[in-house]
């Protein structure tokens, strides 16, 4: 069974209504995205390890706890560089790499396009962020190449999911955990959630070919 976790936070639920609004400009648009990265990033880092290390206070030595793992951030471009802010601000020591994907609109295939990360990996966990779970082409394909790169452990983090994505993670990475906001109804033809908030990078970076009509439509 694909590991799934559905937030039950009110906050994050909270957060996505406003997420979906078609009334929701830009900027808004942009710093829920980073709300909510952090609030997901928090419910995923849960299970982390830790090590046990002494630091000095004012009074005195005390014992501590600090991560064992040396964690990544991997966004998806570019819808998933709003979340990887907001993922930088909960583990400001994290590495972010860069993959570039783009959907072809007519078979709804990731093509890689960039990457960016070093060429002897030393990360023992990486989080991948994308907004949307779609079809699950990107996610699938990043996380191949992720494990093509040498990281031992991912684990994905979207705000809204389809059921058909998480059935193509689950097909293709069922050892990589999905920690998501809200699972939504299905995909339309054209493999856009529903009903979903519309193209997330296009609502975050405002580059909709028809402002106007975005506005209404998204």
């Amino acid at each position: 069974m694909q590991p799934v976790f559905p937030s039950s936070h009110p906050i994050v639920h909270h957060k996505i209504a406003s997420l979906r609004d078609v009334r929701t400009g830009p900027a808004e648009f942009r710093a829920l995205v980073r709300s909510l990265a952090v609030l997901l990033g928090h419910e995923a880092c849960q299970d982390l390890p830790t090590r046990n290390t002494q630091v000095t206070t004012p009074l005195g030595p005390a014992t501590a706890h600090v991560l064992s793992d040396v964690v990544g951030v991997v966004p998806v471009l570019r819808a998933g560089l709003g979340m990887a802010d907001g993922l930088i601000d909960l583990i400001p020591q994290a590495e972010v790499w860069h993959i570039g994907l783009f959907r072809d609109e007519t078979t709804l295939r990731p093509t890689e396009y960039y990457n960016k990360f070093p060429v002897r990996p030393r990360l023992t966990v990486a989080f991948v962020v994308d907004p949307m779970l779609a079809t699950g082409g990107s996610a699938v394909r990043t996380c191949e190449i992720l494990k093509a790169a040498g990281v031992p452990r991912l684990k994905l983090i979207s705000l809204i999911a389809a059921p058909e994505g998480i059935a193509r993670m689950a097909e293709a990475m069922p050892d990589v955990p999905i920690h998501v906001g809200v699972i939504d109804e299905r995909l339309t033809e054209i493999g856009f959630i529903y009903p979903g908030l519309g193209d997330a990078g296009d609502r975050q970076f405002a580059t909709s070919a028809d402002p106007d009509e975005a506005a209404h439509h998204p």
